[in-house]
Formats: C-alpha cells, sequence, structure tokens
C-alpha cells in the first residue's frame, strides 16, 4: 500500500524551513489522501503555529479541518494567537471552536489565554476563565496562578491580584514580579515598594517595575534613586525596558547629565539600540534642551530601522527647540522615506506652525490631517486655536471654536485668552475669560487672567471682584517656579525666592548682570565680566 511505501513515509517525516515549503507538502499529501496522518498533522500544526516565519491562521483552518485532531494540538494554535498582540481575539475564538470540538483546556492552554485576556482588557471574560480555571482543579497551578496576578494587574483590579498572589501555596520569582508590576500598574507604588522590598530574589524585572512604577506614577527622582541603587547593590545588567524608563525620568526632570550618563552605559553594555530605546534618547536629549545630541542619534540610525515614533520625536523636538522649517522640511523627507504620518506626527507639527506663525501651513497640515482619513482630536484643535491666536486673528479662532464637534477645553479657551490680551481685543478677552472661570472653577489661572483683563483696561473694581471670587472659592494662586540642572543637581526657584543656600551669590551675579546691561556705553566689547 501506498502508506507504507518509504517515499510517502520520508514526506510525513520532511522538516520545512518555510511556509511555502510546508504548503506543497501539504497539498502533495492531500492529492495522497495522507494529510492528517501522524507525525505530519502535529509537526504542520506546530511549525504553522509556532515558528517565526509560521501562519497561525494556516495553522487554524488546518486543525479545524481534521477529523480527530490531537487534544494538545489546539494549545499550539492558541498559543500561537497569543503571541500575536495585534489579534488577540483570536485566541479566545480558537478556545471557543476548541470547546465546540469537545476537547478540553488543559494547564497549558489557560496561561496563553489569560495573556490574551489581559491584551483585550476584558473583565468579564477574564472572570469566567479564572471560573473554569477552578472548576477544572487547576486553581493551584504555578504558572496559571502567575497569569493570573498579571491579568488582574492589566485590570488594574490589585485586589483580585493580591487575592491569588496570598492564596498560593508557592510562588517563584515569577509570581513576585507579577504582583509587583500588577502594582505599579495600579499607581500603587506603595504597595509595589512593600512587595519590592520583601523580595529576597530580584531580577531585570523586579528592578525595572519598580522604575517604571515610579515613572507612571511621576515620581521620577524616586525613580533615579532605584536604578542607581540597582547599578550600586546588584550585578543586573539593565535592559531596554529598564533604559525606556530611566530615560523617560531624565527627560521630565530635564537631567541632562543624568541622561548622557544612561546613554554612555548603553554603548559601554552593548545594549541594542533598538527603535524604541533610540526614540526614547531622541526624546530625551530634546526635553533637556540638547536638540544637537538628539540629532545626532537621529541621524545614527538606518532609515530602513526607523518608524513613525522616531521620526515624530525629531519632529516635534525641532519644533520645540524653534526649528520651525526644519520640523517641516523633515516632514516632507519622512513622506519621501514612505512612512505614513499619524495622528502625532500632525499634533508636532501644527505645535510648530503655533510657534512660527506659519497661519497658511497650519490650515493645509490640518486638512491633510482630515483628508487622510484619521479623525482629528481636542489637541489638533486646540492646536489651531493656538496658531489663529497667535498671529493675532482672535475672531478666526473664536469662530473656528464656535464650529467645533466638540465643547471646547481649557487649553483652547486659555490660548485664545492670551492671544486677546496680546492683540489689544479686550471685548473677547473678557467674554473668554469669564468662560474659562465657568469651566475651570478651581483653576487659579483662570481667576488671574480675567483679574489681568480688568486690570489693563483700568476696571479695578472687577479685577478685585475677581481676586474675592478666588478667595471665597478656597482658590489658592500656586507659585510658578523654575528648575534648572547644575553639575547634576537641580535646583528649584519661585519669583523672589530667597531660600537657596547660595540666594546672596545669585543675587549679586543677577545685579551685577542688570547693572551691565543697562550701561549706557554697552557695546560688543563684554567680555570685559569674564577678566
Amino acid at each position: 500500500m501506498l502508506k507504507s511505501s518509504s517515499s510517502s513515509s520520508s514526506i510525513l517525516l520532511h522538516r520545512w524551513k518555510s511556509m511555502s515549503e510546508l504548503t506543497k507538502t501539504h497539498a502533495l499529501l492531500i492529492t495522497l489522501g495522507l494529510s492528517e496522518e501522524e507525525p505530519f498533522a502535529s509537526r504542520a500544526l506546530s511549525f504553522s503555529a509556532l515558528t517565526p516565519s509560521g501562519d497561525t491562521d494556516y495553522a487554524y483552518r488546518f486543525l479545524t479541518r481534521l477529523s480527530n485532531p490531537p487534544a494538545f494540538s489546539w494549545n499550539f494554535v492558541i498559543r500561537g494567537f497569543s503571541s500575536n498582540s495585534r489579534n488577540p481575539e483570536k485566541t479566545i475564538r480558537a478556545y471557543i471552536q476548541m470547546l465546540r470540538n469537545g476537547s478540553s483546556p488543559d494547564h497549558m492552554t489557560y496561561p496563553f489565554l489569560l495573556k490574551s485576556t489581559s491584551r483585550l482588557l476584558n473583565r468579564k471574560l477574564g472572570g469566567s476563565l479564572h471560573s473554569s480555571v477552578v472548576k477544572n482543579g487547576l486553581v493551584w497551578d504555578l504558572y496559571i496562578c502567575n497569569s493570573l496576578i498579571h491579568m488582574y494587574g492589566s485590570f488594574r483590579d490589585s485586589v483580585s491580584a493580591r487575592k491569588v498572589f496570598d492564596e498560593m501555596p508557592d510562588k517563584n520569582l515569577v509570581t513576585w514580579n507579577s504582583i509587583l508590576d500588577g502594582y505599579a500598574k495600579c499607581g500603587d507604588v506603595v504597595s509595589a515598594r512593600q512587595v519590592f522590598d520583601e523580595m529576597t530574589e530580584r531580577d531585570v524585572v523586579s528592578w525595572s517595575s519598580m522604575v517604571d512604577g515610579y515613572v507612571k506614577s511621576g515620581e521620577y527622582n524616586e525613580a533615579l534613586e532605584v536604578f542607581d541603587e540597582m547599578m550600586r547593590v546588584s550585578n543586573i545588567k539593565a535592559n531596554e525596558v529598564t533604559m525606556v524608563s530611566v530615560l523617560c525620568a531624565c527627560a521630565h526632570l530635564g537631567a541632562l547629565n543624568r541622561g548622557k550618563a544612561v546613554h554612555r552605559y548603553i554603548l559601554e553594555k552593548h545594549l541594542p539600540l533598538t527603535v524604541i530605546l533610540q526614540t526614547s534618547l531622541i526624546d530625551m536629549y530634546a526635553k533637556c534642551g540638547s536638540i544637537g545630541d538628539a540629532w545626532g542619534v537621529f541621524c545614527g540610525a538606518k532609515v530602513k530601522e526607523t518608524d513613525v515614533l522616531m521620526w515624530n520625536a525629531m519632529i516635534g523636538g525641532l519644533a520645540s527647540h524653534g526649528f520651525i522649517r526644519e520640523s517641516l522640511q523633515l516632514f516632507h523627507k519622512m513622506q519621501e522615506s514612505e512612512f505614513e504620518p499619524d495622528e502625532i506626527t500632525f499634533l508636532c507639527l501644527l505645535a510648530a506652525c503655533s510657534h512660527g506663525g506659519l497661519v497658511k501651513e497650519a490650515w493645509y497640515l490640518f486638512k491633510s490631517l482630515k483628508k487622510s482619513g484619521a479623525e482629528p482630536k481636542s489637541e489638533h484643535y486646540a492646536c489651531m486655536v493656538d496658531v489663529l491666536s497667535r498671529a493675532g486673528l482672535v475672531k478666526d479662532a473664536y469662530g473656528f471654536i464656535s464650529e467645533m464637534p466638540m465643547k471646547p477645553t481649557g487649553s483652547m479657551l486659555g490660548a485664545l485668552l492670551n492671544g486677546c490680551i496680546n492683540h489689544g481685543n479686550w471685548e473677547l478677552a473678557e467674554t473668554v475669560g469669564k468662560k474659562l472661570v465657568e469651566l475651570q472653577p478651581d483653576n487659579d489661572g483662570r481667576y488671574v487672567g480675567l483679574a489681568n483683563v480688568y486690570a489693563i483696561n483700568k476696571r479695578f473694581g472687577a479685577a478685585r471682584s475677581m481676586r474675592e471670587a478666588m478667595e471665597k472659592k478656597g482658590v489658592k494662586k500656586v507659585a510658578g517656579h523654575s528648575v534648572i540642572e547644575l553639575n547634576g543637581t537641580r535646583h528649584r526657584f519661585i519669583a523672589h525666592d530667597k531660600t537657596h543656600l547660595d540666594s546672596e551669590k545669585i543675587y549679586a551675579a543677577l545685579h551685577l548682570v542688570r547693572t551691565w546691561m543697562d550701561l549706557n556705553d554697552f557695546n560688543e566689547n563684554y567680555n570685559c565680566i569674564c577678566s
């Protein structure tokens, strides 16, 4: 018989290097009536579902056509779909089909189902799967429990995650990392730190989760302190996740020297300069005021290895530093490189037009955003209002706001108010100022802004009434402050501040500069102050 021939056996045992090879073998075996024979069926499912060059959709179609599929083969497909972050719902569809075919899930099935459910953020489905785990007697399986903790953490349900954690008879490092990450995702850095301090063993995931938790909670100094501790007390090498979080902290703090030190660490430890890491470096340098270093990182990347996020970071960085034309030129180069701009790209460009007073270009970009099929968000409308207001077209800006498909935000009206003040349209300024107070009654700046409008017009009684309304509602003015970094140390100042240890020297230097600038005979020979 053909089934026992050496040639057919050879085909059944064949190993493939690509889906093209597999499909050819599959087609041949269909003609021979051997497509459901083992070990071909299992090997074909494993290759197509689990290998980088495979095709999980092909595996699923093949599996559903088998008359008597092996029970474990469903795990191949479910695992394959769970590895694709873009379509986690396919994992659930395969699971439902598995149940309909009469197959039962086992300890290998649930971790991948829970992983996909975490991505879907479907609480009801997560609860249903947890019940199924209990029903099938797998409630204390270590890997399933770790996946449950991760799932509940993704749902921002730290209570359920902690309940699973506390009831587990056995725990490993992954368990501790899961509950730590869960608390961090929930923004509960206090509980995360307690878990972190209780851990008898830590790996790079533990340290990275703690750093990232502080960053996401806005506690950037604490994030850097944890990173410093990691470098000091452990021999663990930081990875991409750690570096991205640390660079984010440096960017928010404006800590350029720290950011440069992190960049040196990346190079010295030969960490792969992935797109995400290079984008983080560009963003850090741009936000810390070193646009030249940001440009250096961007130019060091090959165009084929970039993505839209990296282009956005560089375009936004150039725009925020006043390189308006350069940011627009980079946008055109991005299009020439066949990268499709997204909503963030247009937001960066509109912000650039706002700073550069480029009204015509802003309108073109705003219309291009609509033509691309994307729906402009409130941030895009706010940028357009800012562009028109800065250019003195405050009536056009007010009309633009009136025609928006959404209610105006505080930032939109605030930009219009500033435009009215700067260009002397006091009637519209008062109208907008009143709307801002109604919209944000707890914002001290809104009362102050309207009071200033009245004061400029010498309506001192109205200005005083705004101050009184502010006090009556218990709204306190928050002092603005500036932060500079000097030799790795950050210094914070408010107006007329004398709390700094070097206040006398600072004021003496400022007095010297002011005196020098006021000299009537001031000329280009200004090096005298340095002698």
